[in-house]
Formats: C-alpha cells, structure tokens, sequence
C-alpha cells in the first residue's frame, strides 16, 4: 500500500459492466470511468443512454467517459451535445479522426470552446497529440487519451512517446493526458514516473493493486505453492519405475 500511496497518477476503471463499475466505485482509489462502444457491446449493451444513466446514478461523483459513434461530423457534434447533456460529471468522448482518416479537429475546437468537458480518444502519434492541442480551449477541463498499450502492440516502447506527451500538453494546463489500453500493472508506475495524469485500466490490471511492491521472494514461494496444490487437486501421478 505504501508504494500506491505514492503514486501521483488518478486511475481510472475501463469498463462496461454495471457490476463491475458498482464494485469499482466502492474503491476510493478509482478517481474516474471510462467505457467504449467495444466494450459495451462484448458487454451485452443494447440501449446506449439507458447503459449511461445507469452508470452515472453507480457514479455520480466522479468523471465518466461516453463515446460519441456517428462518422460524420454533424451528427457526431450532435450526438456529442446529447451526451455531455446526462450529466455534469460527464466526459464526452470524441474519436481524433473518422473511419475516413478526417481529423476532428474542427468539432473539438468548437465543442471545447462551448464548455463540454472532452475526452479526444484513438491518439497514437505525436503529431495527433499536437493538434489535439491546438484546438483545446485553455478554460475548458479536458482528457486526451493516447493508446499506449495499442503503441507497444506494434513493438514500439510507449514511453519515449507518453512522456513527450505530456509536454507537448502543457501549453493547455486544463488538459489531462491518459496512458489508455495497459497491458500490464508495471504500465501504472511506467505512466506515473512519466507525469501522466490519469491511467485507465480494466478491472483484472486493477485487482492486482495489492502486489505493487510485494516482496519477491514471497510470491516465488506463493507461485510454488499453487503449482504444488493444483497438481495434487487434478490427482496428477506420474509412474516411476
């Protein structure tokens, strides 16, 4: 627990299932939420408002993240406008290009500038990330998601990447940068000790919060008991002659 409680970074829950933002939001280590149309569809989700409303009466006090799904850019900025309208803790999620490769540059400016609290998501280069930048409004909160996990997919290192981020940032002092899409629980001190504000992680990386710092020799000795108690559970033998 000490070295969590001197981490600077917010964490927030990646997720879908009402179950498990209701168990989340029990954790005062969870400082925020965000969802996708992805996952909301492995999840089963058929109504999309009613999911959010749901979600925001489990969560009324922290920020929530929902994604716009339109692909043009009139109907996204309305649909955009509907979103931010269920609730003020609200994060309106805009995609940093269309499905055509169109930059959204012009719908975040105008949407930023209007007070609605973003969150730019699919940020994977530091040209994105600069021109995100541009149209922010330095009055009006905002989350800018870069896909860390998705960059160290393609076997690049994220880091060089992330901490660049956060530079190129400042110049809008209202604008928070998300380590998005971790793939493992060192991804939290990696995105920490590079100044980002937020990490978003689904609920199996934060179950593991408890290991941070545990000691090593500890867990070998846990490992070498599991593989031990499971073999006799399955009635594993092996005939020796």
């Amino acid at each position: 627990m000490s070295k969590l409680n001197s981490l600077n970074i917010k964490l927030f829950a990646d997720g879908a299932d009402i179950e498990g933002i209701r168990e989340m939001a029990q954790n005062p280590l969870i400082r925020g939420f965000t969802t996708n149309p992805t996952l909301m569809r492995k999840a089963g989700i058929i109504n999309y408002k009613e999911f959010a409303l749901q979600a925001l009466a489990v969560v009324p006090d922290r920020p929530l993240s929902f994604e716009v799904f339109a692909d043009d850019f009139p109907t996204m900025e309305k649909q955009a406008m509907e979103i931010a309208s269920w609730g003020r803790n609200v994060n309106v999620k805009i995609p940093v290009t269309n499905t055509k490769g169109e930059f959204c540059g012009p719908i975040v400016k105008r949407l930023s500038e209007a007070g609605v609290h973003l969150n730019i998501t699919a940020v994977m280069t530091l040209d994105q990330v600069r021109q995100v930048a541009e149209q922010l409004a330095p009055q009006t909160p905002a989350i800018v998601s870069v896909f860390a996990g998705r960059i160290a997919d393609t076997g690049r290192d994220p880091v060089p990447i992330m901490a660049e981020s956060v530079r190129l940032l400042k110049s809008k002092p209202k604008a928070e940068l998300i380590w998005a899409s971790p793939r493992e629980l060192l991804n939290i001190i990696q995105a920490d000790q590079v100044g980002c504000h937020i990490i978003t992680a689904t609920n199996d990386i934060l179950k593991k919060l408890a290991l941070l710092g545990k000691d090593l020799d500890s867990y070998s000795l846990e490992t070498v008991e599991m593989f031990y108690s499971d073999a006799k559970a399955a009635g594993f033998s092996i005939e020796i002659k």
